[in-house]
């Protein structure tokens, strides 16, 4: 059995007596460990979906299951990053990684060790004194992952995490989250417009098209796991993914690179 199935999910909205299919007949399966990336323009209904596999929406027909469980709530077991951080701002780097293990009733000890040494893997050794003020937003965000990997998640949720960055940053938390997905084995969904990052991040891209949200294409991205921008086989593939992306038909396209 996969590790998370999702099949013929629907969602709608009603509003001012109009409703809204967002979703619209989603199947999807993932593999445990697997970094998949949902890809698709505005409106498309990607966030929607993760939302649901995360467990702050539930879908109105169809089924959303982790580990064979229907999906109905959040889990603790799983964590999502969002674009706008979530630090407490009277909180220092290191008590804001301490948060979730707080909450999980780790000793003090114990979770001052095991926020250092996420603080550490994401590069921010020599600021766990400093608030969110004194950070960059690429450091924000590096808080915000070293907050949700010290409490060891089944699941990773990021919702378009580097949105708001500049390219260089964003690339240099590519690099990082990539690295971090491969040593640490995690499963991770991952929202984005980006079709350069999805195949820089993705063992498998979800294409998404809008009106009604639903999946266009599943592609593996055959580059293992190093990927470098300027190579050839990179550039290829991205072109690729831009070409079906593009292309104008409303069937779902099985499609291998």
């Amino acid at each position: 059995m996969p590790y998370i199935e999702v099949t013929n999910a629907c969602k709608k909205y009603v509003q001012n007596g109009m409703e809204t299919t967002v979703l619209d007949n989603v199947s999807l399966t993932i593999e445990k460990g697997e970094f998949i990336c949902l890809l698709g323009p505005s409106g498309c209904g990607k966030s929607t979906l993760l939302n649901a596999l995360a467990g702050f929406e539930t879908v109105n027909s169809g089924s959303v299951k982790i580990n064979e469980n229907e999906v109905k709530e959040p889990s603790e077991k799983n964590i999502t990053i969002f674009q706008n951080y979530g630090l407490l701002p009277w909180r220092n780097v290191l008590k804001n990684v301490e948060l979730g293990l707080e909450s999980k009733k780790i000793p003090k000890e114990e979770r001052r060790r095991i926020a250092e040494e996420y603080i550490e893997l994401v590069g921010l050794k020599g600021f766990e004194k400093r608030h969110p003020r004194q950070l960059s937003g690429g450091q924000q965000q590096r808080v915000a992952i070293a907050r949700g990997l010290a409490v060891n998640p089944d699941i990773i949720f990021m919702d378009e995490p580097f949105g708001a960055l500049d390219a260089i940053t964003r690339m240099k938390l590519q690099d990082d989250i990539l690295k971090i997905s491969r040593e640490e084995k995690k499963t991770i969904i991952f929202v984005t417009h980006d079709i350069e990052e999805a195949v820089f991040l993705a063992d498998r891209i979800v294409i998404m098209m809008a009106n009604p949200g639903r999946i266009k294409s599943i592609v593996k991205v055959p580059l293992g796991n190093y990927r470098n921008r300027t190579s050839r086989n990179f550039l290829y593939v991205r072109d690729k993914i831009f070409e079906l992306f593009n292309l104008k038909t409303e069937e779902y396209i099985e499609y291998v690179i």
